[in-house]
């Protein structure tokens, strides 16, 4: 418990202290206008107030990852509780500031365009198409998983292929009608649902007496898998996700003023680590540890079912069937921008005026198409995929953000540390895992380390000589 309390409280301080130096650091501007003023449209430009925008932002960011990904993260014990709580303060909120800050200074440009800009032509190429690819795979992911969960809620009613088809409907009216209609009216309602869930967890924890493992720095997983680095990949919304700097962008349009960021981007993070944090103890410490767990893990439902039992059994049966919509709020509130997201990538890759209905029409309808495809393939695989391209997109963000900072002559190790941090745990993952390469641990590691270490070089030479004036860095 004492280890438990103490990571809330971390992470509580990390937001008040290190986001505010991050904040300096990246020079935010409170007098400097924003894409909401200098490009409304009444579509995707729209000023909206701090609060709106944050909830929107968690909502976005918070889809299956921070139950799902700490639920299966739990199973290496308490180690799980470090990566969320440092990942998080470190990584995840500096990444997401960056890319929310760096798409206000660009009107609210999506990740590709941001690469193109400091990472280069040829580069961003590559980004677009594995941008939109990952927005799609976690619109699936979080039509699928969703279902699953509403299914259990109503047997006999509505089956799971019914959800998906219901949740699919909600998406498309999502991603094409003016932000402010759905996103900005429904979410609020959602919020409420989503809080109930992390305080009756989070509450029932503490006071239930549950016995939350403290601190170890042993490998409790179950099956003896290797927590460098499954866990850095496993658990990802609530420690760092690459998805989030698909979805700043959306919220980066409707902020009315820079000095909002850092409880929008960076504060918003921060939540989701909490979010984690409860459901990586809960999933610990419900079945008195991890090898109860693993098995849980390892049955058809695998995460859905640690929600479900944990859930009634913590809150009873009203608090129980709150908790999961809470849990499906998550997942629905991430997907439907996801595909607004992947819609928005698009247009501006085919410079494709969204002012205009049809031209929405005419991304969005093909998009759901490859959507309804893909969620007819095993949830298992499609979520592998997810994870690697999800830590992947983080490790590029990180270096879009270091190199802005190096070009504008301030602390880039903010970024260029948890960049070299990430390009170790995707390179080596790819490499090692069943979706990747399957080679051994003796050539994954060191091949990972070497990579790492030679972007951080080559990053160092091609910024040896950057840093521009003043004056020069108002343009940027």
């Amino acid at each position: 418990m004492v280890t438990f309390l103490a990571s809330i409280a971390i992470l509580i301080l990390g937001y008040f202290i290190y986001g505010t130096f991050v904040e300096r650091i990246f020079g935010a501007d409170e007098n400097r206008p924003t894409p909401c003023h200098t490009r409304f449209d009444g579509v995707d430009y729209v000023p909206m107030d701090k609060y709106r925008n944050s909830l929107i932002q968690l909502l976005n960011i918070a889809g299956l990852g921070p139950i799902y990904g700490a639920i299966s993260g739990a199973q290496w014990g308490p180690i799980a509780f470090l990566w969320i709580v440092f990942g998080g303060i470190l990584a995840g909120a500096v990444h997401d500031y960056l890319s929310g800050m760096l798409s206000l200074r660009h009107d609210g440009a999506n990740v590709p365009e941001l690469v193109r800009i400091y990472l280069g032509e040829r580069t961003k190429l590559l980004v677009n198409v594995f941008t939109i690819v990952l927005l799609v795979l976690v619109g699936v992911v979080f039509v699928t998983g969703p279902a699953g969960l509403l299914a259990i809620l109503t047997p006999g009613v509505l089956s799971k292929s019914a959800w998906v088809w219901i949740i699919f409907a909600y998406y498309f009216l999502a991603t094409v009608l003016p932000v402010d209609k759905i996103v900005g009216r429904i979410y609020p309602l959602f919020g409420a649902i989503l809080i109930i869930m992390a305080i009756g967890i989070g509450g029932a924890l503490i006071t239930q007496g549950y016995d939350i493992p403290e601190l170890t720095l042993q490998n409790l997983h179950p099956k003896g898998m290797p927590a460098w680095p499954l866990l850095f990949v496993t658990i990802a919304c609530g420690a760092i996700s690459g998805f989030h700097s698909t979805q700043s962008p959306i919220v980066a349009r409707c902020v009315k003023n820079e000095k909002e960021g850092k409880f929008i981007f960076y504060g918003m993070m921060i939540a989701e680590s909490v979010i984690a944090l409860i459901w990586a103890a809960a999933a610990m410490s419900f079945y008195g540890g991890t090898e109860k767990l693993g098995e849980v893990l390892a049955t058809t439902a695998g995460p859905s079912a640690v929600v479900k039992e944990a859930s009634f059994a913590m809150m009873g049966r009203i608090g129980g069937v709150l908790a999961i919509f809470g849990v499906v709020v998550l997942p629905i509130t991430s997907g439907d921008t996801a595909f607004r997201a992947a819609r928005l990538t698009i247009a501006e890759l085919l410079k494709l005026d969204q002012k205009d209905v049809l031209n929405r029409y005419k991304i969005a309808v093909p998009l759901f198409i490859v959507g309804a495809i893909l969620s007819q393939i095993d949830f298992n695989i499609v979520w592998r995929y997810f994870a690697w391209a999800n830590q992947t997109l983080a490790m590029m963000v990180l270096w879009v953000g270091a190199f802005y900072l190096a070009k504008v002559g301030r602390l880039h190790w903010i970024a260029t540390l948890p960049a070299t941090f990430m390009t170790a745990v995707s390179v080596t993952y790819i490499l090692q895992a069943p979706e990747g390469f399957s080679l051994p641990t003796s050539v994954s590691y060191p091949v990972g380390a070497i990579a790492a270490i030679g972007l951080l070089a080559y990053f160092l030479l091609k910024t040896r000589n950057l840093g521009v004036s003043q004056a020069q860095e108002q343009k940027i």
